[in-house]
């Protein structure tokens, strides 16, 4: 995942066309009429060895002739020359590469993999194969397939279908709406979501992202720049396939979680605003292009019709939105400009013979009015009204409420009927405007800020006052991997949950009859009734072979139950091995309600936690909810609201409500030991009783596999999302005694970071960022503090006493985790107290026990005090040779710790 290069392509100086074409139809002639319309500015190269011009340019026989290498080669040519000509691009070091031949071909011979081996060894990023092509309107550059020109605007379109991009293209068009980019990926042999998304994230000119997914290879890299992108501007996605059927596993949890499902769950933990279809992303987008982000759900209606105002409401209502109450004193006023039979409430009711002043005034009076957070304007025509003069008598009063007010808040308008004369009224004045779907893009609207605050969220990697045993539940584990076992036995899982202060129904293995006897006896006599079930490895579920017993009060009928069990099995699954049945305690809790909660283990994704209603109809009820690991007890309760099933654990008639605070606390126990025990596939608890008395798991399955990948901080490393490191965190004392917490930084720590800033002076930022920086602004400091905690660590010293911020070391590393590049900046008034010296020891000890093998920074050849501190720590300082007046550190970490590294500390202010 990176951004290299990707600026050199959408705003190249220069371009060749390779497999340029006069020939109608052909893909090469449609690219370069496109790039010519559009009105590229830069340089045009044409590259074809069967022509010596075309359309009066001059045709190159290959891109070596070219006078110097192009920012932008676009390859239109013959699948069987594609391979040569990109190597060709990498060897004369051309930054970016689109590649629109198509490849049919699968397989490890196929384009797709040749590319990719090219951009990995030589560096050049590639668009595609099989891509239609980039947008990039404010340098005038299309180079694309599509067949409508692209205004100028502030919206990115990144699409994995060609056919998808075009309609969005299509729908801007005719909307007069504009982009700041719009990409097809093609088969994404380098170039992927991910990159795009960290370049559109970081775009000053893009407002918002429109994203068309169909299916994901890196779930972690997606997921880390969604993440980011996400907290910086708003990012809108529809995916194809809702339908698709859910992989058959041995759990009812893993058979509850669809394809489908596990995107929109990681889309939703991503904080991206997903959107059911095409025309619903038009809804969104309507909106986001055309006002920012606000604050507040409450709506207000104003229509000249009750009807359409109350069908409005209606779908308000269906779409879980507020609608907006009227204060008095607007009210009253209102009421001057409304028909007698307004009763006072919502919809707003305008005559259908109102005047354009009386639309003006009627939306002044609810702008100003507090009691709402935005205002929805509906007008159906009428020959009693001017619709046109209407129009403009709105778009006035919300230009006077935007002068007039700092935080002026958004109006959305539907105009039945409307004509391009008004469509242009709204346009100029930039006012979302829909003949439907106006109540939509609304919902889109605060949906996204509210997975935006979610977003924010960052859960520790262990709950607080949460320890478990997490070496008994890991030699539990490992103890079954080595007898070559799949499924834990009963007795196993009892432990494993144990391990995790977990409740469940204890299980005791009974070989016999004659042993499920004596075992019975000792239930019966503490609990009063118990339970037999099977006891098999080779059945998934027991009761479908009648291998459960249920309520058994006496011996002689646990014994009877036994014989029967053992002898049904040995018919109907012969090839079942059968270790004996296991005794369970019967539990009564006749006011509680059946929960499902799970793991499973998704191709993609990773680890999933499944929750909803329980039972042995769990899948034909299909009542539940997903979400991706880590979970604190904040998103527990999220997970838990998503489901019909919450409603049944308040309290009704003379049923108290349940404990939901401990169903939430054992689906963190849940994701916790999912998060240690990476050998754990499939977990299911089901039955779960949860009452007023907390909760109890009544059965449990469990499918482990050895673990595969390197842990990350201790952690699963097939999470698609790293959680808070929390056993990064330590205590250090200055020399002046002050108490220092190093911890990794979070999200929230914009406002910390602001103040740190303002005692940072303005030479040691121009040493650490190597120019001055003028503002400190959002998009600024999110992208210091937005990080995957997975392939970044960034340490922040806060004193303790006050919370203020003192300094900062940063080490970012590559894909492969190999390699690192470091930053540190500390309080300009803290030099001589240690700091510097600590953090970059720590920064060092957490890349030695990661295992990464070099560290490396770049230090102002002027900047003395940093360059002593690296050679004491045993840095290698040399030249940089790209950067005149740069210093390039660089230290082995494959090699022992030098003694250096314990000499006493000179100190420094920046890097």
């Amino acid at each position: 995942m990176s951004t290299r290069q990707l600026d050199r392509a959408f705003n190249p100086k220069s371009l060749a066309l390779v497999g340029a074409s006069d020939r109608a139809g052909s893909s090469g002639q449609a690219v370069l009429d496109n790039l010519v319309s559009a009105g590229f500015s830069g340089v045009l190269h044409l590259v074809n060895p069967r022509h010596q011009e075309i359309a009066g340019r001059p045709c190159f026989k290959s891109l070596r002739d070219l006078p110097e290498p192009p920012d932008l080669a676009i390859v239109v040519a013959p699948r069987e020359k594609v391979e040569a000509i990109v190597q060709e691009a990498a060897d004369l070091s051309i930054p970016a590469a689109i590649v629109m031949t198509e490849d049919p071909k699968p397989g490890a011979d196929s384009l797709f993999q040749h590319l990719r081996g090219i951009a990995r060894r030589g560096g050049i990023r590639i668009f595609g194969p099989n891509c239609h092509g980039l947008i990039a309107p404010r340098v005038k550059l299309n180079a694309s397939l599509l067949a409508q020109p692209v205004r100028v605007g502030d919206l990115a379109v990144i699409s994995q279908s060609a056919a998808v991009m075009g309609a969005i293209v299509a729908w801007g068009h005719s909307r007069q709406v504009g982009f700041s980019g719009v990409a097809s990926l093609g088969d994404m042999a380098d170039v992927d979501l991910d990159d795009l998304l960290d370049f559109f994230a970081l775009d000053p000119m893009t407002r918002a992202i429109m994203l068309y997914v169909e299916h994901l290879e890196d779930a972690k890299g997606f997921m880390s720049a969604a993440r980011a992108a996400s907290r910086i501007k708003p990012v809108i996605v529809v995916r194809s396939g809702r339908h698709e059927a859910a992989r058959r596993t041995g759990t009812h949890a893993g058979n509850l979680a669809t394809t489908d499902d596990i995107y929109d769950a990681a889309f939703r933990r991503a904080g991206l605003l997903r959107v059911p279809t095409i025309d619903a992303l038009f809804d969104a987008a309507e909106a986001l292009g055309r006002i920012k982000p606000f604050n507040g759900e409450r709506l207000a209606v104003i229509a000249n019709g009750g009807g359409v105002g109350f069908l409005a409401i209606d779908q308000l209502l269906d779409l879980g939105g507020k609608l907006a109450d009227l204060s008095p004193a607007t009210r009253d006023a209102l009421k001057l400009l409304t028909p007698e039979r307004w009763s006072g409430a919502e919809p707003i009711e305008l005559a259908a013979a109102a005047s354009p002043a009386d639309y003006g005034q009627a939306l002044s009076l609810v702008l100003q009015d507090r009691a709402n957070d935005a205002v929805l304007v509906i007008h159906a025509p009428s020959v009693l009204a001017d619709s046109q003069e209407i129009a403009n008598a709105t778009v006035e009063a919300v230009k006077k409420h935007r002068r007039a007010a700092i935080n002026a808040k958004p109006v959305f308008v539907v105009w039945y009927g409307a004509d391009p004369a008004i469509d242009h009224v709204f346009e100029e004045a930039r006012i979302p405007h829909y003949e439907r779907g106006a109540v939509a893009g609304f919902m889109h609207m605060v949906k996204w800020r509210k997975a935006r605050e979610a977003l924010m969220v960052a859960p520790p990697s262990l709950p607080v006052d949460f320890a478990p045993n997490v070496s008994k539940a890991r030699a539990v584990v490992q103890q079954a991997l080595a007898r070559g076992k799949s499924w834990l036995a009963p007795v196993e899982i009892s432990a494993l949950l144990e391990a995790y202060d977990i409740p469940i129904a204890p299980a005791r293995l009974a070989r016999t009859a004659e042993e499920a006897a004596e075992v019975a006896r000792l239930v019966l006599g503490r609990f009063g009734g118990c339970v037999v079930k099977i006891m098999s490895r080779d059945i998934v579920h027991k009761s479908d072979l009648g291998g459960v017993a249920l309520d058994l009060r006496t011996v002689e009928q646990v014994v009877e139950a036994t014989g029967k069990m053992l002898e049904r099995v040995a018919t109907e699954a012969p090839h079942a091995h059968v270790d004996g049945v296991t005794i369970h305690p019967m539990v009564r809790r006749p006011n509680a309600r059946e929960l499902v909660m799970g793991l499973t283990d998704d191709p993609t994704f990773g680890p999933v936690i499944v929750f909803g209603r329980g039972g042995k109809a769990v899948e034909v009820i299909n009542d539940k909810a997903l979400a991706l690991p880590p979970l604190d007890l904040s998103l527990a309760r999220g997970l838990i609201e998503r489901t019909r099933v919450v409603r049944a654990l308040r309290d009704y008639r003379d049923v108290p409500a349940a404990d939901i605070d401990a169903v939430a606390l054992l689906l963190v126990k849940l994701s916790q030991l999912s998060a240690d025990i990476p050998e754990i596939r499939e977990l299911e608890f089901n039955p779960v009783l949860a009452d007023a008395d907390g909760v109890v798991v009544v059965d449990a399955r469990a499918l482990v596999a050895p673990a595969q990948g390197r842990t990350l901080a201790g952690c699963n490393p097939r999470f698609a999302i790293a959680p808070y490191p929390k056993a990064q965190e330590r205590r250090i004392t200055l020399k002046n005694g002050t108490a220092v917490q190093l911890r990794p930084v979070r999200p929230e720590d914009e406002e910390m970071y602001k103040v740190f800033f303002a005692h940072v002076s303005p030479e040691d930022i121009r040493l650490r960022f190597f120019a001055p920086v003028k503002e400190f602004s959002h998009a600024f400091i999110a992208r210091l503090i937005q990080i995957d905690y997975a392939r970044s660590f960034v340490c922040v010293a806060v004193e303790e006493d006050t919370g203020l911020m003192l300094g900062v070391v940063r080490l970012m590393l590559d894909a492969d985790h190999e390699h690192g590049e470091y930053a540190v900046l500390l309080r300009s008034d803290l030099k001589g107290q240690g700091l510097g010296w600590k953090l970059m020891k720590y920064m060092i000890e957490f890349a030695r026990a990661e295992g990464v093998k070099l560290v490396e920074g770049q230090v102002l050849s002027e900047n003395q005090a940093m360059l002593s501190m690296n050679q004491a720590l045993g840095f290698r300082i040399s030249d940089d040779p790209a950067e005149p007046g740069v210093k390039k550190v660089v230290l082995d970490l494959t090699r022992p710790p030098a003694e250096a590294e314990t000499q006493p500390d000179p100190d420094a202010g920046s890097d």
